[in-house]
């Protein structure tokens, strides 16, 4: 491995990713991020609120910021005493692209101000906004790009940042590249980029819903070309600054093609479905091109954090069992292995 490849780069791992027991506390998953070496945690919000309620003995609302700021003090010296950085807040969902004078506007913008509170109060400078996946928005690049501009001023205020991260089902901004022209149109010095393996490759490459698992729209050999012409173009395109981490998984395919209706029960779209349950580490029986979308993003220099985030529940999605510790050591042989797999790249 190249070592100066491998010490350039900071690692963290989502606490969403890993526990799938009610008695995985927050405080049992920092144990195991901890132990496993790695050096910062995104913290998650269902994380921080199951946290609240086990730490402050009742209900917690996800709007009562109150106690999720008293809880979130603790989790900042939870965090501390382990010696795990807070790298961000995670994940903010669906706040632009609301009407004006709207119900849902006027949440969006409620729910901003909380959690810019509970950024405060955990020590974190960052908070991930994912493109909105909801229907009933003003799609336009105004509307969208004025939100978050809104919302970056706010986060700027506190000397915050916003990393905005392409989600492969949603309604305006599925690929790496629609956000990207969102961040340069939203011209904000506090305004970046969260980019992620499985995102990059699922909305371009991969289709969960296809026997062959990959986008059947064109022809293969022109899928492959039009890839590889995307990932050229990240790598020339952005610049390092404006990446602020990447998260990294694989995909399984599934054994039988999600359906291509909208999940009622889950509420999700088919990619949505495939990211919440068929997500593991890299090199554990995954399909997609995850090391091409990691040597994209280093060839633009970026050497910021590598971040874990996967929802690993078995190759048909119905569930997995592991020990905490053990899955974060595999996740850090992962990020070692990748690494590996990129060093090779005398490009970089």
């Amino acid at each position: 491995m190249s070592s100066s490849l491998i010490e350039q780069i900071s690692t963290s791992f989502a606490s969403c990713s890993i526990g799938y027991a009610p008695s995985h506390t927050l405080p049992k998953k920092l144990d195991a991020i901890h132990k496993a070496g790695f050096q910062a945690i995104e913290l998650s919000f269902p994380d921080l609120q199951g946290f609240a309620k086990e730490y402050l003995k009742r209900d917690v609302a996800e709007d009562d910021y109150d106690a999720l700021c008293e809880a979130g003090k603790r989790v900042k010296d939870l965090c501390a005493e382990r010696k795990l950085s807070i790298l961000m807040l995670q994940p903010f969902a669906n706040f632009e692209g609301w009407p004006e004078g709207s119900e849902e506007r006027k949440d969006a913008f409620e729910h901003a101000k909380g959690w810019i509170r509970i950024m405060q109060a955990v020590g974190t400078d960052m908070l991930q906004v994912g493109s909105t996946d909801s229907d009933g928005i003003d799609a336009s690049p105004e509307r969208i790009i004025e939100d978050l501009r809104q919302l970056a001023d706010m986060l700027a205020a506190h000397n915050f940042r916003l990393a905005y991260e392409n989600w492969c089902w949603s309604t305006h901004a599925p690929t790496w590249r629609a956000v990207w022209d969102i961040v340069r149109r939203v011209d904000r010095p506090n305004v970046g980029l969260c980019l992620d393996t499985f995102q990059t490759a699922g909305s371009e490459w991969a289709d969960p819903t296809t026997a062959s698992g990959l986008i059947e729209d064109v022809p293969k050999d022109e899928l492959e070309w039009c890839f590889r012409a995307s990932l050229k173009d990240l790598a020339r395109e952005v610049p390092p600054e404006k990446i602020y981490l990447l998260q990294i998984s694989d995909a399984y395919k599934p054994a039988k093609s999600l359906s291509k209706a909208f999940d009622e029960e889950k509420a999700l779209r088919p990619r949505g479905v495939w990211s919440h349950d068929y997500r593991p580490v890299p090199f554990a029986g995954g399909y997609l091109p995850v090391v091409d979308v990691t040597k994209a993003v280093l060839r633009t220099g970026f050497r910021g954090y590598f971040s874990v985030e996967v929802f690993d529940s078995g190759e048909d999605g119905a569930g997995k069992e592991y020990d905490l510790d053990e899955f974060a050591r595999q996740a850090m042989d992962s990020l070692r292995k990748l690494l590996e797999a990129c060093a090779d790249d005398a490009t970089l």
